[in-house]
């Protein structure tokens, strides 16, 4: 059965949605169940991705061009005029999310590529967990296909740093 017309009819702002939307927001839920499954042994959180990026940093599998245009996006959307903006805020930030890591990248006073894979990764996670509990929802789902696609975007690459694919 085809879930888009029920969610169309009864879930607040999606058949608002574009076409495009859509498939960010689904395509994003299949790459984050693979990359927690085959990079993160089904263990997500803010210290197995820190870790997982200083080994590919260790390793020399990361290049900061490759992450440039994320970094680029995100800090636009979280980080303007000297100050943190609300959609940083509307992250919502756990103890245990290494914040001052993400923080620091975003500010533009740390360039370490392992720190900055890390960081991005933690602000996609972070996405993960607003979209999966729901707070996505409280926005109807708008003004995300910058956020989910380039999230996609880390995801493929990361998994291509880590899969046995590549």
């Amino acid at each position: 059965m085809d879930a888009i017309p029920w969610l169309c009819a009864k879930a607040p702002g999606f058949e608002a949605l574009s076409q495009e939307e859509r498939d960010a927001i689904m395509h994003f839920a299949l790459l984050w169940s693979l990359f927690k499954a085959s990079v993160l042994g089904t263990h997500a959180s803010a210290m197995s991705i820190v870790q997982t990026a200083k080994h590919w940093e260790a390793e020399g599998r990361l290049d900061a061009e490759a992450l440039a245009d994320c970094l680029m996006y995100f800090r636009d959307r979280h980080f303007q005029n000297n100050e943190f903006t609300d959609h940083f805020a509307d992250l919502h930030f756990r103890n245990n999310d290494n914040r001052q890591l993400v923080e620091t990248v975003l500010r533009g006073e740390n360039h370490n590529v392992g720190d900055t894979a890390a960081a991005l990764l933690i602000v996609v996670y972070r996405l993960r967990n607003n979209l999966f509990h729901g707070v996505k929802w409280a926005y109807e789902l708008r003004e995300q296909l910058g956020n989910f696609t380039n999230a996609n975007a880390l995801l493929m690459l990361a998994l291509d740093l880590s899969a046995p694919w590549s």
